[in-house]
């Protein structure tokens, strides 16, 4: 592992930060060695300049005796052949030449001088111009002084100072984001080291900020969602394979020690009971599996009336007289065999509880009747009710939840499973719907509302 990848996310943007702020002063840095690079040479033209004007006034014969640069800071001397200050200005009046170099010939040379006649430890740039006077070979000095990189010792401080300060604050700027941009993330981390088998349904919080931290709160929940969905299925199938596999261990047992009391048929027609109640929850988990794990299912135009004609032609025969009330051309969207399955779960179940009769009720019913956002074209509402004992107002949800059998329900059938009405309300919901208990003079009233399919004829 690098070393980088060893280094807190804080830290790395910290030392990030830290260099990009650095830059400045870097660039603060070349910009003042560009900036007096470019004055020295402007000075060096400005002494040749000088020296320029005083030479011609030499080479004319002209008067040397008045000031030779109005600039107080420019130093200037005329020497002669003989190396005798013939001029200069008032600094240096009574001083030697300030250089011993003569320029190239006709063309000017240029050098830098320290000390000598300039004060200890100044450094002067030298400009040497020959002039021709009375048939000699003169020379013009003219000096000003070198301008170090930093130009000037306050700006220097002034500049380094503030990008010294600029750069530790965007550093510092730099960590507390980074400390302030990670601190949810490690708030997710502790609850997810918090999140264990004593408390699984627990979700992490989900910052109010709308960014890639929320985001990822929202996926570990997700994740968390799907992790409770296959300890739920887990906790389904252990719990409700285990009563017939009981039974079936229980009369195997009895047969085999006890094998002069046990009719082999009852045995036999025993195990297939429990038998065919395990593939039937089998069944049920794997359509259960489904639903939790989003798997979406066909989208159809239904007519809800066919449907229900058509799963009553092909269901067995019952003791229960099924009437029907059913208004043609209620249209959804969605699975024929989903809702298939649903309608004849709710008929299992009315056909369980009836004493005599079950009545189907398929009707429409407008967008604005309850308010409800789901059904903005209105309802396709099915109902199936039973004349049976009823259930209880505080029991109509418990109905709902799996492997909830109440006591009605296995005084009448020991082979249920206690899956059918959950997978009916997972379908429903599926399909955009609801399905709830309602109120009834008598018997238990299963109504079943659809999103509403207008056509054309319908809007019109």
């Amino acid at each position: 592992m690098s070393a980088g990848r060893r280094l807190p996310i804080a830290t790395r943007i910290t030392l990030f930060t830290g260099v990009v702020a650095a830059l400045p002063a870097v660039l603060a840095t070349m910009l003042m060695f560009t900036v007096g690079h470019f004055a020295t040479k402007h000075l060096a033209k400005e002494n040749a300049v000088i020296g320029a004007r005083v030479a011609i006034r030499v080479e004319r014969g002209q008067p040397v005796n008045r000031p030779l640069t109005l600039s107080p800071s420019r130093s200037v001397q005329v020497v002669d052949a003989q190396g005798r200050v013939a001029a200069s200005t008032e600094k240096l009046r009574g001083k030697p030449a300030m250089a011993a170099f003569a320029p190239n010939g006709h063309r000017p040379a240029t050098s830098v001088v320290c000390g000598g006649v300039f004060p200890q430890g100044d450094c002067y740039t030298v400009v040497a111009r020959p002039a021709h006077h009375a048939g000699e070979n003169w020379i013009v000095y003219s000096a000003s002084p070198v301008i170090p990189p930093w130009i000037d010792p306050r700006l220097a401080g002034l500049v380094g100072g503030s990008t010294v300060l600029l750069a530790a604050a965007v550093t510092y700027l730099g960590y507390r984001f980074a400390i302030a941009s990670l601190k949810p993330v490690n708030a997710i981390r502790a609850e997810l080291d918090e999140i264990d088998a004593t408390c699984p349904g627990r979700r992490v919080s989900i910052p109010p900020s709308d960014d890639e931290i929320h985001d990822l709160a929202v996926s570990v929940n997700r994740l968390q969602a799907a992790m409770d969905q296959q300890r739920q299925f887990l906790f389904d199938a252990s719990h409700g394979l285990r009563s017939p596999m009981a039974t079936m261990r229980a009369d195997v047992v009895d047969a085999l020690y006890a094998p002069t009391k046990t009719n082999v048929t009852d045995v036999v027609i025993t195990i297939l009971n429990s038998l065919d109640r395990m593939q039937a929850i089998t069944h049920d988990l794997l359509t259960l599996a489904g639903l939790d794990a989003g798997v979406p299912g066909a989208r159809q135009l239904i007519d809800l009336a066919a449907l229900v004609i058509a799963e009553h032609r092909i269901r067995r025969p019952s003791a229960k007289t099924l009437e029907g009330s059913l208004d043609y051309g209620v249209l959804v969207i969605g699975d024929p065999l989903r809702l298939g399955r649903l309608l004849n779960n709710l008929l299992d179940n009315a056909e369980r509880h009836a004493e005599t009769t079950i009545t189907i009720t398929l009707r429409r019913e407008p967008g604005d009747e309850n308010g409800d956002q789901r059904f903005p074209q209105g309802a396709a509402v099915l109902e199936v009710l039973d004349d049976g004992a009823g259930i209880e107002p505080d029991k109509r949800e418990v109905v709902f939840q799996r492997f909830i059998r109440l006591d009605a329900a296995r005084d009448k059938d020991v082979a249920g499973t206690g899956l059918g009405l959950p997978i009916a309300r997972q379908f429903a919901e599926e399909g955009g719907g609801t399905l709830c208990v309602e109120d009834s003079p008598r018997g238990a009233r299963l109504v079943l509302r659809l999103p509403l399919y207008l056509t054309a004829s319908h809007l019109s």
